[in-house]
């Protein structure tokens, strides 16, 4: 620099160099600090995402009571397990109810599962419940949930929100499910149809406009009248998430493994493998955990 040693120089203009520096030091201080929050708040939200989702599985009974109970509560069990997307306490008798299902209860959980309940159901406070899915919390009901809180004029609010309830079945049929949406994650593991041995609820109060249709009958499962028979649907409920499927009363419909006492089985083990992946999907959807279209379909 026209011979001035470069030392020389910065000794020279330090004092204009130096607020530089600092402000240079200060911007990378900064920024660091801005890409360690983002990075922090990543991890809790994926931590958040990891961390499983409480479900309180009910099958307390006022009605009939269907002997595939204890296998529903297994195979819901093992499907928490190994998912890890969910943990799973049970209300079995009305002393648990009782205990379990205060509205104060009710906060430590993200959902609940009615699994083949029946009947009118000693819920400490109705519509403390109704209100505390409609907050945003998720609702999964299997086969009989929608014999629950049945035949009462108007409909019972239970039954507005689970969209339907049971009005009556034939003997058990074979049926073939059509797949209502193959992207929703209660059917994108299924095939375009679903067949198998079941029984069929018909049902009343039930409206397509009020649902979003997962699996239906495109005929009376035992005349095969051509119609419109609703097997499995999602819906809001405020802001909570519903998930039904009627499917559920069979044994062999839940477990692959289920035999009766002679080992005998009337589904072949893809059936229960193709409804485990049916309920999964609905389960993680009903807690927010994927994403899947509730709007009803227009027709």
């Amino acid at each position: 620099m026209n011979g001035v040693p470069f030392n020389k120089v910065i000794e020279q203009h330090a004092d204009n160099i130096w607020p530089i520096v600092q402000s240079m030091n200060h911007k990378f201080l900064w920024s660091s600090i801005a890409c360690l929050s983002a990075l922090f708040g990543a991890f809790a939200v994926s931590a958040r995402a990891a961390a499983p989702s409480h479900l309180l599985v009910v099958t307390v009974t006022k009605g009939f009571r269907h002997s595939s109970i204890p296998t529903a509560e297994k195979i819901l069990a093992e499907l928490a397990q190994k998912s890890g997307a969910f943990t799973v306490d049970y209300v079995r008798n009305d002393q648990e109810m009782a205990e379990k299902m205060t509205p104060e209860s009710l906060q430590k959980y993200d959902g609940v599962v009615f699994a083949n309940t029946t009947g009118d159901l000693p819920l400490p406070d109705k519509q403390a419940f109704l209100d505390w899915i409609k907050s945003g919390k998720a609702f999964i009901g299997m086969h009989s949930a929608t014999d629950t809180f049945r035949g009462h004029k108007p409909l019972d609010p239970y039954v507005e929100m689970i969209g339907g309830e049971f009005k009556h079945h034939g003997e058990q049929a074979e049926v073939e499910c059509l797949d209502q949406d193959p992207k929703h994650p209660a059917c994108r593991d299924l095939n375009p149809t679903f067949k198998l041995k079941d029984e069929i609820y018909l049902l009343n109060g039930f409206e397509r406009g009020n649902v979003h249709g997962l699996l239906a009958l495109d005929k009376h499962p035992n005349d095969r009248t051509p119609g419109d028979y609703p097997i499995a649907w999602c819906k809001m409920y405020g802001k909570g998430r519903v998930f039904y499927t009627s499917l559920g009363h069979r044994e062999d419909v839940w477990d692959p493994d289920w035999r009766d006492k002679d080992g005998k089985r009337e589904n072949p083990r893809e059936v229960s493998q193709i409804y485990q992946k049916h309920i999964l999907g609905g389960i993680k959807w009903a807690l927010g955990r994927e994403k899947g279209d509730a709007s009803p379909q227009t027709k």
